[in-house]
This record gives structure tokens, C-alpha cells and sequence, in this order.
């Protein structure tokens, strides 16, 4: 049975049991599971040492925190003091002098940080498949793809090895890993996460996400790291939640037999399933996102190696980047001829609120509490063979666009969004995941629904 973030915290508030043995057990699950790759990094002396930190606390009848003695583990794109941040690539290698804002909110109640989690190379892709520190493996197959470019966070949790962590989302980062492992992954508002101390990919779109194996402690972690109040449970009965046509299209039939599973006892809980359709909305996302995220990708990391981190240049990272897919990118539509110019990069950013505006439109006129849709439209494919292209009921298509084709449209309006897992058509089936979409700014209440349709997902 997965550990729970909050009765482990209160276990060790307790004294039922201490922070040290579970630092322990973390670290001896990672070597039992050390053949899913989830690290590029681990420290056990800073982590034991924060462990007793949180037990000499305990024992003098101190509060030790919300998450007191609870392992985690940080994507390495995100700043832990006293450790390696790489963002998953040969030209940034750094010991961080200090830890982001979000990390050091979760440290300052009581969670243990175990190390920096394998990722895709910058961020940039849906695979993990990282040629540089090797490709992260999906606990449930260790032949398929855990998702990107979380992927270490979601594998770890999904293996056990820790209960939760942090990840980053900028086109789907955090949601299409945690439905390809069966975790829980959460996407929140994007400005209502301080990004400082974070390795950046497209600050337009970037924001760290909490992931766990509950709805549950995926808010706890969220509240945490953003300083707010944990979120009210809703029941589900009478909510009005959208289903995009297009997001339910072109399914594995995995896929599809699970979510229809799944949205069936979504159903019988009381909620009312709506038909909408979102293709103009999110092809205009996709419109903005390519040239914001090309141009960004460049400006935002030239800006950060000459301020935050200096050393190598932009040219000098891209060089020394080793997974084919992610130079190609960088090479053709980052610094090549394909790379946005100023002026189309001013105009998709102009375009920003209007999208937005029609996201909204839309929950209004139909009366919306939040959509839900297929994660991904099909399960975890093989490391060998996906860089580039995935089979998906009978075709070749496009690896990056086929994965984030039902959540990168959130990304670009800054809406919140949850992935949460569903149940397959039997026992030995992939992990496969049901997102739900919430309003820009409404974190709280999206959880709040997401906590109830979580319920409602567990009745048989």
C-alpha cells in the first residue's frame, strides 16, 4: 500500500515513527528499485541530517511541520541548496546555493528532500528518454516510458521509493507522467506559483506541480509549497463538468475503455456530463504556444545563464546537449531558420488573454464547474522506438504532439489541471489517467472537485 504524505507526517509528529527510518527505507527502495532510473541524483548525509533535524524537534514536544519527516523528491530543474541542479543536460552542473521558493516552503514544514529526479533533457519532450543520464523506466513495464518531462518524480512515486514530489508543467509535464504511471499529478494556475530557483524552459507557460498517489496529498503538497489553506472536499452530485469532443477522439482502446469506466461512475455519483467543443480553443493555443515556447526557450535561458547562473553560454549548452530529438529542436526551431521571429512572438503573446477569455466564455455559456477528458489518448508506449513516433491504433504519429494534444492547451491560458488515474480494463493493464480542468485562479475549488470525483472513481 502507498504511503500517505499526511498520516506518515502525523506518524512522525506522533513519534509512531521517525523521520530517520524513513529516510532509510526511502533510500533502500531506491536501490531496490534503482533500475527505474528515477535519479540523477541522491544524498543521503543532507538528507539524514534534515531527518534528525526533524526528530530532535519531535522529541522536545516541538511541531516539526505539515510534512514533518516525509521523503520527496525534486525534479532536477528545481533548486535544492547543497545539491546538483543539471535540468537533465551535460552543460548546466551546478551545487545550488540556496533552494527555491517552493522547496524551501516544503523543508520549512518538516518534508526531507532525498535527491533531484532524471528528467527529460530541458525539459523539453514527453519520453524521459534521456540520453545523457540514461532513460527513466515506467514502474509498470520497465521496457515503456514513464511520460516527460516529469518523469523521474512520477516514477519514483509510482514505484514507492517516496510517497510524493515536485515536478515541472509547462505543455503537460507533470499530468501526462503521472497518467502513464498512475500517479496523481497536478498542473496549478501558472502565476500562482513563485517560480524563483527554477531552471526556466518557457516562463510564460512554466510552473512547478506537486505530485502523489492521492488527490489528497497532492493538495496538502500544493498548499504547502504555494503558503495556503488545504482545500474543501466537494461532492460531486450535481456538478456540471464539460467532456471536449476532440479530446475524446482517436483513443487507444485501453484508453477509451477506461475512461468510459470511469466517466460512467462520475455519472452515478450525480455529476452531468456536457458535450462541448473546444478545437478553435485549443487550436489557438497550439498557434501560440510553438513561437512563445521556441522564442522563450532561448531568451529565457540566455537571460538566466548570464544573471543567475553564470558560466556556460546559451550556444555552449545547446551544443552539449545529447538526446537527438531535444537538439534538433533547439537547433532547428530555437536557433535555426525555423525560430520564431520578434514580431510573431510579440503577437502570439498578444493573444494570450483572448484565449483565455474564450476558455472561460465557454464554462460560462454551458455552465461549467471544470472539464474532465482523457490525459493522454493512450497508454505508455516502448523506450525503443518512441523519440519520434508512437503507434496509436494502427499509425505512426508524432510522439510530442500526440501527448500533448488534450493538455498543452491549459498551459498557454494558465488554467489549473489534475490528472488523476484510472483503473484499466484488467489488473495487468497500463496506468491510464482522466484530467480534469478548472478555471485560471480557482486552484482550491478545482481540488476541492477533483478530491469528490477521486471518491467517486473508487466506488466499484
Amino acid at each position: 500500500m502507498a504511503l500517505s504524505i499526511t498520516r506518515t507526517a502525523n506518524d512522525v509528529q506522533d513519534g509512531t515513527m521517525t523521520a530517520q527510518s524513513l529516510v532509510d527505507a526511502a533510500f533502500d527502495s531506491a536501490e531496490k528499485y534503482r533500475d527505474v532510473n528515477a535519479f540523477i541524483s541522491l544524498n543521503r548525509d543532507s538528507a539524514m541530517a534534515h531527518a534528525r533535524r526533524v526528530d530532535e524537534l519531535v522529541a522536545h514536544g516541538d511541531s516539526a511541520g505539515r510534512l514533518a519527516g516525509v521523503p520527496l523528491i525534486i525534479k532536477d530543474n528545481i533548486d535544492v541548496a547543497g545539491l546538483r541542479t543539471t535540468a537533465g543536460t551535460p552543460g548546466i552542473d551546478y551545487v545550488a546555493t540556496e533552494s527555491s521558493t517552493v522547496v524551501s516552503h516544503l523543508m520549512s514544514e518538516g518534508a526531507i528532500i532525498i535527491g533531484k529526479a532524471n528528467m527529460h533533457e530541458l525539459a523539453f519532450g514527453v519520453t524521459s528518454n534521456n540520453t545523457a543520464f540514461g532513460a527513466v523506466r515506467n514502474p509498470a513495464d520497465l521496457t515503456r516510458i514513464p511520460g516527460g518531462s516529469s518523469g523521474g518524480t512520477a516514477a519514483a512515486v509510482a514505484a514507492g521509493i517516496v510517497s510524493g514530489g515536485l515536478g515541472t508543467d509547462t505543455a503537460g509535464s507533470v499530468r501526462v507522467p503521472a497518467a502513464l504511471t498512475g500517479v496523481v499529478g497536478f498542473r496549478p494556475t501558472t502565476w500562482l506559483v513563485d517560480q524563483r530557483g527554477i531552471v526556466p524552459s518557457v516562463p510564460t507557460f512554466d510552473v512547478a506541480g506537486p505530485m502523489a498517489n492521492t488527490v489528497e496529498d497532492v493538495a496538502l503538497l500544493y498548499a504547502v509549497m504555494t503558503d495556503r489553506h488545504m482545500p474543501v472536499a466537494r461532492q460531486i452530485s450535481g456538478l456540471r463538468l464539460g467532456m471536449p469532443n476532440s479530446y475524446m477522439e482517436n483513443l487507444s482502446a485501453s484508453v477509451a475503455t477506461a475512461e468510459q469506466g470511469g466517466l460512467k461512475r462520475i455519472e452515478r455519483a450525480g455529476a452531468a456530463l456536457v458535450a462541448v467543443d473546444m478545437s478553435a480553443i485549443s487550436a489557438a493555443a497550439f498557434e501560440v504556444g510553438f513561437p512563445v515556447g521556441f522564442h522563450e526557450m532561448k531568451s529565457a535561458m540566455t537571460t538566466f545563464l548570464l544573471h543567475h547562473k553564470p558560466g556556460p553560454s546559451f550556444e555552449n549548452v545547446v551544443a552539449r546537449i545529447a538526446s537527438k530529438d531535444v537538439k534538433d529542436t533547439y537547433l532547428n526551431a530555437v536557433l535555426g531558420n525555423d525560430a520564431p521571429t520578434e514580431d510573431a512572438y510579440r503577437n502570439a503573446i498578444a493573444r494570450i488573454d483572448g484565449i483565455r477569455s474564450e476558455y472561460l466564455k465557454l464554462l460560462v455559456e454551458h455552465r461549467l464547474d471544470a472539464l474532465v477528458f482523457p490525459t493522454a489518448p493512450l497508454e505508455a508506449p516502448p523506450i525503443v522506438g518512441s523519440d519520434e513516433t508512437v503507434l496509436l491504433n494502427g499509425e505512426r504519429v508524432p510522439t510530442l504532439p500526440i501527448f500533448m494534444r488534450n493538455v498543452a492547451a491549459a498551459g498557454v491560458y494558465g488554467a489549473p489541471g489534475i490528472s488523476l488515474p484510472l483503473k484499466g480494463p484488467d489488473s495487468n493493464h497500463l496506468p491510464v489517467g482522466l484530467e480534469i480542468d478548472g478555471r485560471p485562479g480557482e486552484d482550491h475549488a478545482l481540488l476541492g472537485i477533483a478530491l469528490g470525483v477521486e471518491a467517486a472513481l473508487l466506488q466499484v
